[in-house]
């Protein structure tokens, strides 16, 4: 077994789904209704590549259509789909212990379909948020992250990313954070590139310090890649 280890960072920033809340019962489901009305190829089997921003994926889809009108019928389809909308073990006792000036979340969801989910989860708004809606370039690349520290007032070097998909462990080290991974949607092996990799946030405690915050847990033990 690994052993537990400390790190100190700044401030912390979470991607949502997949971290804090599961919605992927909603995501799959949603998005297999839109394929269908919009004529995507089978619809009824279409996989959603998670931690892309909805626009992105509407656009790759269905290039010819306005994206924003797109974008509008997920967001509605999603919203309203929230029976099986769960918070992730760990999640919000993690959240009440830290101070709010020292997270934020860096979400592919847009605002909208953000409030909604943290809503009908029941887990309160953070002060601050970098959404879909904030960047002109989605995950996998560094903007999302950098403005997140930005809103930390910190430089993203000094922030521990947590992710739970390739694509956002990717943005993070692409914007110079460390990463910590966090198994569900995406198995161990497909987060190797996570500076660290947890079972659950349930393994995660922080402390406030004087500078910043002292960040502990056990690491699974990430395989090499061959």
């Amino acid at each position: 077994m690994s052993e537990r280890i400390r790190v100190k960072a700044k401030g912390l920033l979470f991607d949502m789904d997949g971290v804090l809340i599961s919605s992927i019962g909603s995501v799959v489901r949603s998005w297999r209704i839109w394929a269908k009305q919009y004529g995507v190829p089978d619809a009824d089997s279409y996989m959603v590549p998670h931690g892309m921003r909805a626009i992105d994926i509407v656009k790759s889809l269905r290039p010819d259509i306005d994206p924003l009108e797109g974008l509008k019928v997920i967001e509605d389809l999603e919203i309203v789909d929230t029976s099986d909308l769960k918070v992730l073990p760990g999640a919000r006792e993690l959240l009440e212990s830290l101070p709010p000036e020292q997270w934020a979340i860096v979400t592919s969801a847009t605002r909208r379909l953000m409030l909604g989910r943290l809503k009908a989860a029941g887990l309160p708004a953070p002060e601050r948020i970098i959404s879909a809606d904030d960047v002109e370039r989605g995950k996998p690349d560094p903007e999302p992250y950098r403005r997140g520290a930005e809103l930390l007032g910190s430089r993203p070097e000094e922030c521990i990313v947590v992710e739970d998909a390739p694509s956002g462990v990717g943005a993070g080290r692409a914007a110079g954070s460390r990463v910590l991974g966090v198994i569900g949607t995406h198995t161990l092996e497909e987060l190797h590139a996570a500076d660290w990799v947890v079972n659950s946030l349930e393994e995660v405690r922080v402390s406030s310090e004087a500078d910043g915050l002292e960040v502990e847990f056990t690491p699974v033990k990430i395989p090499a890649v061959r």
